[in-house]
Order: C-alpha cells, then structure tokens, then sequence
C-alpha cells in the first residue's frame, strides 16, 4: 500500500487515543507467562505483541516472529530458561541478518542449550529449554538494552537468580529500569548499583497483579512533530500518558520545547501545544544514547524547520527492521537534505527548502514511515509500503486523517 499524504496549514485540534507501550506490553507479557497471576489493560495492538503472544503459547515446533526484533530477544531466554520446551526461533530474512550470538553467549554462561541452525551468531535458533543453574554474566554495557532485559525478565525464575556485570558504559539505561521496575512492581528484588544489576529468585508463583501498560511514547514522538511543524495555537491531546513515565522516549517533552512544542499533564493524558515563539536557527545537538528509536523523528522535524542538528548515541540503529542510518541519510537527501552519518552520529545541515511529492521508501521499517509523515503539513509527499506501520501503530494513518490529512492510496 503506497499513500499520497497532504495537510491543511489550518490549526491542528484534536485528541488521540494511543495504545500501550510495545516495550512494556512485550516485556509484562513475558512476565505473566512465567506468573499466570498478572492480568494486563490497555496492551499494545501492534504486529509485535502479537507475534509475541502467539510466540509464548508454543511449546513445541516452529516460532517465526517475522521482523519483530524485541521478541526474538525476549522469546530466546523465555524458551532457553523454561523446561519442557522445544522449539525452532525464527523470523524473516532480515531478522536472520540481525546478530543474537552476544545474548546465547551468556545464556549458554547459565546453562542453556541453543543451537544456530544457519548461520553462526544469527536466528534462526533451535533452543531446548531446562532450568538453568548459572547465575553470573558479564555483558558488554553498549550493547541493545533488548539483550539485558531479556535474561533480567526471566532472572526471577532462575535457581539462584541473576548478576549481570556490564562492562563499560551503558546503553538504553531507562530501558533497563523499566525492566526493573516491573519486576519490582510483582515484588521481585532487584539491585542496580554502577555496573552491576542483580536479581534475586522470586518464589511466589501465585502472585496476582493488575498492571495497566502506558501508551507508547515512541509512538507519541509522531505527535510531538507534527505540533512542531503546525502553526501557533495547535494542539493535540494524546493518552494515556505518565509524567513519571518509565519510557526512555519520554525525553520527548524536555526535546521539543526546543522546537516550541509544550506539553503538560492532566487526567493520565498529555497536551501537546505549538506555542508562538521563534524556533532557534542554531544547530541542535543532544545524545540519544537512552532514547535512540526517537532519532529519525528528530532529524526530520529539524530538517523541516530548517535547522540544523547533530544527533549522538546512534549505534544501535544500525542493526534494527533496517540500517536506519543509512536509511535516513537516503531519504532525506531524497527531499534535498545534506545529511552526514556514521556508525554512531547523524549530521544535518540547515536547509532552507524541501522537495515536493518525493516518494519515501521504507525499508520495511515502521519507524520510517511514521517518522517522515509530518512533512506533509510542509510539502506533499508519498509513503511506499505504508502498512509497515502494523508493526507498532496499526491505527497512525486513521489517526492522522482525524487531526486533518488528506491520505490517498494508489
């Protein structure tokens, strides 16, 4: 499905619901298969909870979970850790191009029994799973916080719990604490002190909880944009939203008041306003280490606006649904942008106009699409292979009709 995507420049006024986090859905349905007691509201609708449910309901035979990255990582240590299963982990032909040899490294370090089927140190995976006796990992502290979270979610079940030592600086740290903090939440003890996370053995299989999952705040990045390409006085109310959010993406408010974007918090909703100041002209710089799946949204709202930026802490783009780097670089040259990127930092430079009805490809990865969609309250544009937003946001373009798009599928 390709789509042809214009705006109005009237204001935008309107109110969004968005479903729960895809990171926290997937991480709180891991929990309840290991704890049956846990109930869940509000999670996600997206193409990844959903491969992720069907994943933890097979014992036996093939598990393809297509392109959705955070539950290949989180289902590997589901199945190495949880006896009785026997199972093949596979998923599309970029998935088997993605690297998972760092997280069966320290799973075999526990006691596990995963096995490559193709190629070494990549899906898909044949995985025998058993109670695990090791509790001691050393990891390398920049790597996808996806690896960690995955042995700290299942480190509540293991005999003598878990210590993971990461070694040099941390990646994604919100990431981690949002793991923590769930665990917390069933009553698991847990301890993050500089380097070294540890998760001590949870004995309480009959714990019952009601967890309700916030909404997503990569989702919400959209949003954010859009207001701040809009006019003065716009506004869009999206819920349900936490202040005290455990979402790294959350940086989002503090982001875009650099971009006149003001958010404030009432009745478990944000509103987002585009306040009448002028945007800065200088370039805008900020590390993304903890927040790096915001950083297209950002690059594009910069080279929207006319500025220019120069985003860090990129590495991990590299080895998602697509290189997102070299992805963005492409695009955006696409629509007239001068874009330098290497493996960790992107470098835009003030632009000063903006191609029209510039097809957008998207690299089978949702995020590409979402991202680039505001400019067309800037210029028109066309979406390639629109419905990749499935994966998180299936419900982005009816949404986007309601705040005022004109989209047309061709």
């Amino acid at each position: 499905m390709n789509l042809l995507l214009s705006a109005n420049t009237a204001k935008i006024n309107s109110e969004i619901k968005i479903t729960g986090s895809k990171s926290e859905t997937n991480r709180l349905l891991l929990l309840q298969a290991l704890f049956p007691g846990i109930q869940i509201e509000n999670i996600s609708n997206s193409d990844d909870a959903e491969v992720m449910q069907k994943g933890l309901s097979i014992k036996k035979g093939v598990v393809d979970i297509h392109h959705a990255g955070t539950a290949m990582r989180f289902l590997t240590s589901y199945f190495a850790s949880t006896p009785d299963r026997e199972v093949t982990l596979t998923g599309s032909t970029r998935m088997k191009e993605r690297p998972v040899k760092i997280l069966v490294d320290a799973l075999r370090q526990l006691g596990a029994d995963v096995q490559y089927i193709e190629n070494e140190g990549f899906p898909p995976l044949r995985i025998k799973g058993q109670n695990l006796s090791g509790n001691k990992v050393i990891l390398a502290a920049n790597v996808s916080s996806q690896y960690i979270s995955s042995l700290l979610l299942v480190a509540p079940i293991l005999k003598n719990g878990l210590e993971l030592t990461l070694d040099g600086e941390i990646t994604s740290v919100p990431y981690i604490k949002m793991t923590l903090a769930l665990l917390n939440d069933l009553g698991v003890k847990t301890s993050f002190t500089g380097n070294t996370v540890i998760v001590f053995p949870f004995d309480d299989p009959m714990v019952t909880k009601t967890i309700t999952v916030e909404s997503d705040w990569s989702s919400a990045s959209y949003f954010f944009s859009l207001i701040a390409l809009s006019q003065p006085g716009s506004e869009v109310t999206l819920s349900s939203y936490k202040e005290n959010s455990l979402q790294g993406d959350a940086v989002l408010v503090e982001i875009y008041k650099q971009f006149g974007v003001r958010a404030s918090f009432s009745n478990n909703s944000v509103k987002l306003v585009k306040e009448t100041v002028e945007v800065a002209k200088t370039p805008f710089s900020y590390n993304l280490t903890n927040a790096p799946d915001i950083a297209q949204t950002i690059a594009v709202t910069c080279f929207a606006l006319g500025i220019g930026c120069h985003l860090t802490g990129l590495h991990t783009l590299k080895i998602k649904e697509t290189d997102r780097l070299e992805a963005l670089k492409t695009e955006l040259v696409k629509l007239g942008a001068s874009i330098q990127v290497t493996n960790s930092e992107l470098t835009l430079q003030p632009s000063a106009k903006i191609n029209q009805h510039i097809a957008i490809d998207t690299y089978n990865d949702h995020r590409m699409a979402m991202a680039f969609a505001p400019l067309a309250l800037k210029v028109p544009l066309i979406v390639n292979d629109a419905g990749v937003v499935s994966k998180s946001y299936p419900d982005f373009w009816n949404d986007l009709q309601k705040i005022g798009f004109h989209i047309q599928s061709f």
